[in-house]
């Protein structure tokens, strides 16, 4: 792996960190499931803005709270076939 190094400090490049993870058994399983699921959580924030509707008007139409679509949005809090089903219905998709 080349480095980089600024004032005493080594640095990578993530591409070549990530290349190497991807050679650990589990990790590219896992790291996939990550990126699908804020893949899922981006496609939810970009339905909702593009229909002009605030988390909190999103909450009442998914009856969940406004801090809870703010969790998902911001990736902090994990997603069930329950609430992508609930916040779906709400965005009419």
């Amino acid at each position: 792996m080349k480095t980089i190094t600024i004032k005493g400090l080594k640095f990578v490049k993530f591409e070549d960190v990530l290349k190497k993870q991807m050679k650990i058994s589990g990790f590219k399983e896992g790291y996939d499931k990550e990126v699908a699921r804020l893949n899922i959580i981006h496609q939810i924030k970009q339905a909702r803005l593009s229909k002009r509707m605030t988390q909190k008007k999103l909450a009442k139409k998914a009856d969940m709270s406004q801090s809870g679509i703010a969790r998902l949005e911001s990736g902090k809090q994990g997603l069930s076939l329950t609430t992508i089903s609930k916040i779906a219905t709400a965005l009419d998709k």
